[in-house]
């Protein structure tokens, strides 16, 4: 892998991360997701990069988030947007230098904010210089080891090892071209074939990311959200799965090259390091478990902190759904002593404001721009459910602006991999990558001087930042509003458990000490108790003679103190 870089800074190994003093931050931390190509861009190229995260982090300041999660930003060839990563320990020139993180990580701290790094363990880029030197070396090539090359089957070996797909559409297999220029053995990408999946029974894996991980800990970060966590490890013997459209059974079946028991030592390991260091820094697993119940296993006290609850975000909005996956999430975390998490939207699905805008079973991408006004309402009044609820949550940039997907990107501007390849992914993922507005005017809404790398729609002039900011009632504000109201109410945050309340049918109400939620996901105005002052509700309500009236796809925060 890549050599220690001269231009990296010096350690800070022993030096606490001035964020927030308090110790267990994480427990109740509001983590907001950058993606740095779409946040903001300081040199006009079009492409957003570190040091426009850097001016903006008094914006996110502002907001009331605890962390910035950053997508990844490593040297990368950009196959699948830097997610197959060439050098570990390099920043891409599209967004800046190793100088320029490590600026960024300090202002962070200066602001209060934390700052959790991708790190993308599953697979590298085909340009890794182990992976190019495994090809150039031929078959016996040690380097091959550290992958998963094998033979192919057939007389001539032109059928792949073995009949797993891509999540990105077709076999998950391609056969390489040797030095003599014969076609020879095939390589592992559950993914692009730009991104070979590593072989983690070879030790130099593993000790190249503990070695890895100490050099960004060292650097400052707090953090790392875990990519494909639950991929690491393969069943022994690569065996056939016995069945095609492979990608429809992710998150419901047991799949022998994902959620395999051996994933757990390597995070064991991961956590020693870890707690090596000062700060209270965390782990965070993109795991995409078969169950709820498998979700803890990842978050056990000797391995991650926090798992991401992807079961949470792909449920409708539906009071009966919504009640059975948070009991369900909170029963699974409380044996472990972990923190929920809830989410409603990241870099890889259709933003929540266009899936609730759209009749729900259509999956988490979506082509259909929906009803946009119902979209927004049900939005805010998810978020501040979501907010409500105990555990930690993420905020995807630019779900704070009500942002819908762009649903009529022209095929010629798309870059998502998966779009270019069949029975895989939908491949519409670039939707919610659209550069966000920051002003009314400018050739890209203030993302930058110099456009922008995918179009931006002419109405989000009105959905900008500058448009919004301060304007009472605005999702903005009620964002604001609500991060606020969380870090300050006694009886928010953090938590196992919710005192369920009676409420009519199509309604969430619960209680939390002194405070209540109550969320209609209905389609009419319901009457509830008043269950004490009004704190905060996503939409107008009326109250009289002790009762509230909450319209349709709205939530309302009261508190008794």
């Amino acid at each position: 892998m890549s050599q220690q870089h001269p231009a990296a800074p010096a350690p800070r190994s022993a030096v606490a991360t001035v964020a927030a003093p308090r110790r267990d931050w994480w427990r109740d931390a509001v983590i907001y997701q950058v993606y740095p190509r779409s946040f903001a861009d300081s040199d006009g190229d079009g492409m957003g990069d570190l040091e426009g995260i850097r001016t903006r982090l008094p914006y996110l300041r502002d907001l009331g988030v605890d962390a910035v999660w950053l997508s990844p930003f490593y040297a990368s060839p950009q196959a699948d947007a830097g997610y197959d990563v060439a050098d570990y320990r390099a920043v891409d020139p599209m967004f800046g230098t190793l100088l320029d993180a490590d600026a960024l990580i300090r202002d962070a701290h200066a602001l209060g904010l934390r700052i959790i790094v991708d790190l993308v363990p599953n697979h590298s880029s085909d340009q890794h210089e182990w992976f190019k030197r495994a090809v150039a070396e031929g078959p016996g090539s040690p380097l091959r080891e550290r992958y998963h090359f094998r033979p192919g089957r057939g007389k001539n070996g032109e059928l792949p090892p073995n009949d797993w797909e891509s999540i990105f559409g077709g076999p998950a297999w391609t056969r390489v071209t040797e030095p003599d220029g014969t076609p020879g053995e095939w390589y592992l990408h559950l993914f692009a074939p730009e991104q070979p999946d590593f072989n983690w029974d070879h030790p130099a894996v593993g000790d190249e990311f503990r070695s890895i991980l100490r050099f960004w800990l060292d650097m400052g970060v707090d953090g790392f959200r875990i990519d494909v966590a639950h991929g690491l490890v393969k069943a022994e013997g690569l065996p056939d799965l016995g069945t095609h459209d492979q990608v429809k059974l992710l998150g419901n079946d047991v799949m022998p090259f994902f959620d395999q028991d051996g994933v757990h030592e390597i995070y064991r390991q991961w956590r020693l390091i870890l707690d090596e260091y000062s700060g209270d820094r965390i782990f965070v697993a993109e795991a995409w478990t078969p169950t709820v119940e498998r979700t803890p296993l990842y978050v056990r006290p000797d391995e991650l902190h926090q798992a991401f609850n992807f079961q949470y975000l792909s449920t409708a909005w539906d009071a009966g759904e919504l009640r059975t996956v948070i009991d369900r999430t909170l029963e699974a975390m409380r044996p472990v002593g972990a923190p929920a998490t809830w989410v409603l939207s990241n870099h890889d699905v259709t933003r929540h404001a266009t899936r609730f805008a759209n009749p729900p079973g259509l999956g988490t991408q979506i082509r259909s721009a929906g009803d946009r006004a119902l979209g927004l309402r049900r939005a805010r009044a998810a978020t501040l459910l979501m907010l409500a609820l105990p555990g930690s949550a993420y905020v995807y940039q630019g779900e704070e602006l009500g942002l819908p997907d762009v649903v009529d990107l022209p095929d010629e501007v798309r870059q998502d991999p998966a779009y270019f390849r069949g029975a895989g992914q939908d491949g519409f993922r670039d939707g919610c990558r659209v550069p966000i507005p920051w002003t009314r005017e400018g050739s890209s809404y203030g993302f930058g001087s110099g456009g922008s790398w995918l179009p931006q729609p002419a109405e989000w002039a009105d959905l900008s930042v500058e448009a919004q900011q301060g304007v009472p009632g605005s999702t903005l504000e009620l964002y604001r509003s609500a991060l606020a109201v969380r870090r300050t109410h006694p009886d928010l945050g953090a938590g196992d458990a919710v005192e369920w309340l009676r409420a009519p049918e199509g309604v969430l109400a619960f209680r939390r000490g002194d405070f209540v939620c109550v969320a209609n996901t209905t389609g009419e105005s319901v009457t509830t108790p008043a269950y004490g002052r009004v704190l905060l509700t996503s939409g107008e309500v009326t109250e009289a003679d002790g009762e509230t009236k909450v319209p349709s796809d709205t939530t309302v925060w009261f508190t008794r103190a």
